[in-house]
């Protein structure tokens, strides 16, 4: 893996990871007990994190360019991992929940929800790279 898909991966991460990290703060403190319900807030949250995603690897893919799709596909795989790691630290450290008990949550209705956008957030540099 060259230096130059490890920063487009970083790049790309960090600027979702840090909207995600505000978003996900609103959802879980106003949001999600002003609605209720968690899956009715990450319901809601999904569209503005792909949203901004999408926006993040066009921004990011165009810096980067010229990526083949091997190399975007690489990249978002890589975000893909950080962003899983930090969420695992962030659920660790914040929040004192076990790596498995985080694993678990993933499972459960709002977790898909979540995973599902993750994995497009993974898959969006990829797609986004071929628009110049």
């Amino acid at each position: 893996m060259t230096m130059r898909i490890a920063r487009a991966a970083l790049l790309y991460w960090a600027i979702v990871f840090a909207l995600g990290f505000v978003l996900g703060t609103v959802r879980v403190l106003a949001i999600a007990p002003a609605l209720g319900s968690e899956t009715k807030a990450v319901t809601l949250e999904l569209p503005v994190m792909l949203l901004a995603s999408w926006a993040a690897a066009l921004k990011v893919m165009r810096h980067f360019a010229p990526m083949d799709r091997a190399a975007r596909l690489a990249a978002g795989c890589l975000a893909f991992g950080l962003l899983m790691a930090s969420e695992a630290a962030l659920a660790r450290l914040a929040f004192g929940q076990s790596l498995s008990a985080w694993v678990t949550s993933l499972f459960v209705v709002p977790g898909i929800i979540g995973l599902a956008g993750q994995a497009a957030f993974a898959l969006m540099p990829a797609l986004a790279g071929g628009r110049h």
